[in-house]
């Protein structure tokens, strides 16, 4: 094996360190880095499972021009020549560039650069936006800088935990577990604001389950309780804040009493009372918001109503206490802080005329962007319009992610001209661009593992991302194709001979005309050579030179306003989610599952992660169920204006009524009709341009299909009309359980159309079976069995089949038989993907006497690692003991 690299997860916003140790074959095995100071070699169980996920199958080797192979040359020439076209005939503001924080900061940087520095327009935004949009714009109205105040380290301090709208036990479970872990310890006291039960709550000494929308109204009572019962920080408020009065009369408005505020939030009156007392008498709180509070309409508000109560008890930057926002991405962070999002210029500086100059005269830049740019969705919506002629999307998958991803996926096809950089040689995006446009360009990009550059995570910690294995094909590093078309434009200061040279000129850009007037200061790294940048260790911002890193701001004050202190913000009165229609009776809330990620083009490859949770669903609560005619496990098709998707039913008490919740993940690549952001609608905070995913009005019916069965195949394909199927990973291949009511013979046609193979098949139409194979070069390459509903067969029939190598005489005359061909069953989904432990086994444990949760983890190292699986292996403890209990009555 080749030594062993330190780098980063590309994962979540946690940043936590991984040691990759490549095996000579283009794979590596992946463990937490124990010195890291994000994780302490701690991964959850995406994590985990990064090795699983790194591969060439689905890879883009090569640059592409409508279809056909082409040099990086010729690719890069045409993207400079169509650039320099449309710039001459529509202007600069005809170009856009839609980021991603799955990128590097270097490569964010260069994107910026080129666009608001030199292109002159800054039409150049990120899916940053679709999720910490809202607290960017929050800390910024109230601190007057982007500045997370607090470190990871206040997990390990508090003595109250208050999570809004964060599933963290399933999306930052490393997180999540320090929290768990301060619980079991020192008795703190978590409380979980969701309208969902979730993970999360099992864990909670409170869930308030609130109304959708009304976190403003509940952080608003908190903000009167305080003030109403002497539990203010006076000297705090006087010393380094403004328009404290203001605030507290807005907020008496919003929520005058007890009352008022449980009949907006549906939330018993003791339990809101027994909130606010927690709250007031517990000094170490750590209030910790992520997409629940960012993706809505008045997010923006939400986020300043948490930080006013913060400040009112000036529990802000101190030990154990303070404001959290919960990063989604790896370097949403990183991207902000180069100026990723359309209305920032790089280094935390925004459109005022003297940060133009500032940032012009650092670049030597000729055409410097004079104002803001436009946001995702009206990015997109310029594209349907026709005034974005030029579109270079990076590393993101806006037709599935955006809202109305329908209408995004048709407004590509209007470009003029279509980059996409990406390291998957297919996804949804990629299909839409490639399907009409007058020109389309494909750049392969480097991978996780073969990346070389930084990320910051919600910490404010930069870490290194390191490559430990050589680019695939053709790949390159996103900010050298920039600086490429850069330099075919005729630019100059795009001349990097590595990552090192962009970072030490970002840190030097921060460290520009500074002196202390902006939060943002990497001065102490602005000198940083390519060694030093090679071995750097994470490190937290502000870094300056008289300061090598700060954990925590704000304690004493020195907020970047022009005073210099907080603005107490007054927020619009929170408004009740729309409110359901006959038409579109229910609200959609969406969101994510514990072992994927954002449009699974990774997690996806992984058959640890796909077992948990296999198909796209949409969680509905019990009464509304009965309403829509839905049973547990049947079908669902859920529409509204926008689009429609086809989904398995979860009948869960754990839904709030008169809301259903769907995933994210799936898409026309994994799934059929599945694609949640085609329902998502357009409605944005006025403040930060984020998108409201959490409360769009659908319509919910049953559907039936005749019949059901699976599927199994070496690699992915869409299956026919009128079929619910949704691809899983497992070993050596995919497999899809379905069902449909397309007829047999479309099924056989699109299999044959697949290439040569050896075919067996069966069929009895009076019992509604058949079974099909294709064999290539004596291995199973493709199984279909189809029968009757209520008896469907399972995937688990032909997995060891599957996963031989060449078939046996014996295994060849059974393949069909729809008998186990080695006793192999189904034992349900994975529970602990990082140990790959399925429910059953663990049912079967606990029944054999594994009582407790440590007799568990013992026996099966289930739980042991990143701990998110821990609701539910206490879930089936309670159940057993229920079970036995009813057994004695």
């Amino acid at each position: 094996m080749a030594a062993s690299v330190r780098t980063t997860c590309p994962y979540c916003g946690v940043g936590c360190g991984v040691i990759a140790t490549p095996d000579g074959e283009g794979g590596a095995a992946i463990e937490g880095d124990a010195d890291h100071p994000s994780n302490f070699g701690r991964l959850c169980s995406k994590g985990a499972a990064l090795g699983e996920t790194i591969g060439l199958e689905t890879r883009l080797l090569h640059p592409m021009m409508d279809g056909r192979r082409v040099s990086w040359d010729a690719a890069l020439d045409h993207i400079a020549a169509g650039f320099r076209r449309v710039i001459a005939e529509h202007g600069p503001d005809a170009i856009a560039i839609y980021l991603s924080g799955q990128l590097l900061t270097e490569d964010y940087y260069i994107a910026n650069k080129l666009m608001k520095g030199f292109i002159g327009s800054a039409n150049v935004d990120t899916n940053s936006r679709l999720c910490m949009a809202s607290s960017v714009a929050g800390h910024k109205r109230v601190f007057g800088s982007d500045t997370v105040p607090g470190c990871y380290e206040d997990l390990d301090e508090g003595d109250l935990f208050v999570l809004v709208g964060s599933n963290a036990a399933w999306c930052h479970p490393v997180l999540y577990q320090r929290m768990v872990a301060a619980q079991e310890k020192r008795a703190a006291r978590l409380v979980n604001i969701d309208p969902r039960a979730t993970a999360t709550s099992e864990t909670a000494s409170l869930q308030l389950s609130l109304a959708p929308g009304q976190d403003g109204t509940l952080f608003s009572g908190l903000l009167v309780y305080l003030a109403e019962n002497g539990h203010l920080d006076h000297a705090f408020i006087a010393a380094h804040t403004e328009g404290f009065g203001a605030a507290l009369a807005c907020a008496k408005e919003i929520a005058p009493n007890l009352s008022a505020i449980s009949l907006r939030t549906r939330l018993p009156p003791e339990d809101i009372r027994r909130f606010y007392e927690l709250w007031a008498t517990t000094e170490r709180v750590v209030t910790l918001y992520s997409q629940g509070v960012n993706q809505s309409a008045q997010g923006t508000d939400k986020v300043a109503a948490i930080l006013n109560c913060h400040l009112a008890t000036g529990r802000i930057g101190r030990a154990g206490m303070g404001p959290f926002s919960l990063t989604g991405q790896p370097n949403a962070m990183g991207g902000r802080e180069v100026g990723g999002l359309a209305n920032q210029l790089a280094a935390h500086m925004a459109f005022s005329p003297e940060e133009i100059d500032r940032v012009r005269r650092f670049w030597n830049a000729p055409n410097m962007a004079q104002h803001e740019g436009l946001k995702a969705v009206d990015l997109f919506d310029a594209v349907d319009q026709g005034r974005i002629k030029a579109l270079w999307i990076m590393g993101t998958n806006p037709a599935v992610s955006l809202p109305r991803a329908d209408k995004v996926a048709q407004a590509l096809r209007k470009l003029d001209l279509c980059v996409i950089s990406e390291n998957v040689v297919s996804n949804d995006t990629v299909r839409a661009a490639l399907e009409y446009p007058a020109d389309a360009v494909l750049l392969p990009a480097s991978a996780w593992g073969e990346k070389d550059g930084t990320v910051t995570n919600s910490e404010r910690r930069i870490s290194r991302q390191r490559a430990f294995l050589p680019p695939a094909g053709e790949a390159r590093q996103d900010w050298w194709a920039i600086g490429e078309v850069a330099k075919r434009l005729g630019f100059s200061g795009f001349d990097y001979a590595n990552a090192a040279a962009i970072f030490a000129e970002h840190a030097a850009l921060s460290a520009f005309e500074n002196e202390g007037t902006r939060d943002f200061d990497l001065s102490g790294l602005a000198h940083v050579s390519a060694d030093d940048y090679d071995s750097m260790t994470p490190v937290q911002w502000p870094c300056r030179k008289e300061r090598p890193a700060t954990q925590r701001l704000f304690a004493d004050g020195g907020f970047f306003t022009s005073s210099g202190k907080a603005r107490f913000q007054e927020i619009a009165p929170p408004q009740l989610a729309d409110v359901p229609s006959v038409t579109w009776p229910l609200l959609l809330n969406t969101g994510r599952v514990r072992d994927q990620w954002h449009t699974m083009t990774r997690t996806g490859l992984s058959p640890r992660l796909a077992s948990h949770i296999a198909e796209p669903f949409i969680a509905v609560h019990p009464l509304d169920a009965v309403a829509a005619g839905l049973c547990d496990g049947g079908l669902a098709e859920v529409s509204n204006e926008h689009g429609h998707a086809l989904l398995r039913v979860a009948v869960t008490a754990a839904q709030e009524r008169g809301g259903v919740f769907a995933p994210i993940h799936w898409n026309a690549e994994t799934a059929g009709a599945a694609r949640i952001g085609s329902l998502v609608h357009s409605l944005v905070d006025p403040w930060s341009g984020q998108p409201d995913a959490k409360a769009t009005p659908v319509n919910v019916r049953a559907r039936v299909m005749a019949r059901a069965g699976f599927i199994v195949a070496r690699k992915r394909f869409a299956l026919p009309g009128d079929t619910f199927w949704a691809w899983q990973a497992i070993e050596g291949g995919f497999a899809a359980v379905i069902e449909t009511n397309e007829p047999d013979a479309v099924f056989q046609d699109l299999l044959r159309k697949r290439g040569e193979a050896e075919e067996v098949s069966l069929s009895d139409i009076s019992r509604g079976i058949y079974r099909m194979a294709q064999i290539k070069a004596n291995r199973l390459d493709t199984a279909l069995f189809l029968a009757k509903r209520r008896e469907a067969p399972h995937w688990s029939l032909v997995q060891k089949a599957f996963a031989a190598k060449a078939l046996d005489t014996l295994t060849r005359k059974l393949l069909l038989s729809g008998r186990s061909l080695d006793g192999m069953i189904d034992e349900g989904p994975n529970v602990c993907a990082c140990f790959g432990v399925p429910r059953d086994r663990i049912v079967r444990a606990i029944e054999e006497g594994a009582s407790s949760l440590a007799a568990i983890q013992s026996k099966l190292k289930a739980g042991t690692n990143c701990g998110s699986c821990l609701p539910e292996l206490k879930r089936l403890l309670v159940i057993h003991q229920k079970t036995q209990a009813l057994a004695l009555t």
